[in-house]
């Protein structure tokens, strides 16, 4: 199983009112050259809704932020791992992390549908950095 582990960063924000909010947010930050590593959203009532944006190039979100106006909380800490898709993959990476004694508080994962994987490990700042050497050593 060959994976790649790297740390990342993420930030949080709320879009309120009208649908096409996010579409919007969304639209503002490809203009400013923002590209996301991965993003989720979540609805917070009938009409909100939090994105959670793990930016390429966390600078670049933040500066496009304020351009817009926008209220981000972060940067947070995650580790994103990328590779090949196969059973039990995400299963030995837990494993290893279990192991090791580091313990994510949250995930999400998706296969590209192409025999490839990605997954998103939510941790606490001071596990982040081990994490990827665990996963990486």
């Amino acid at each position: 199983m060959g994976y790649t582990a790297r740390r990342v960063d993420y930030y949080y924000t709320t879009v309120s009112g009208e649908p096409g909010g996010a579409y919007e947010l969304l639209t503002h930050l490809a203009k400013q050259g923002v590209n996301f590593l991965a993003l989720t959203s979540v609805p917070l009532g009938p009409d909100t809704l939090q994105l959670t944006i793990f930016p390429q190039d966390p600078l670049k979100l933040q500066s496009a932020a304020r351009s817009a106006g926008l209220a981000i909380n972060g940067p947070h800490y995650a580790v994103l791992v990328q590779g090949d898709d196969e059973v039990g993959a995400v299963a030995r990476i837990l494993e290893r992390l279990r192991s090791a004694g580091v313990q994510p508080y949250a995930s999400s994962g998706v296969s590209d549908g192409r025999g490839g994987f990605g997954h998103v490990l939510y941790l606490r700042a001071e596990d982040a950095d081990r994490a990827v050497r665990v996963l990486t050593g």
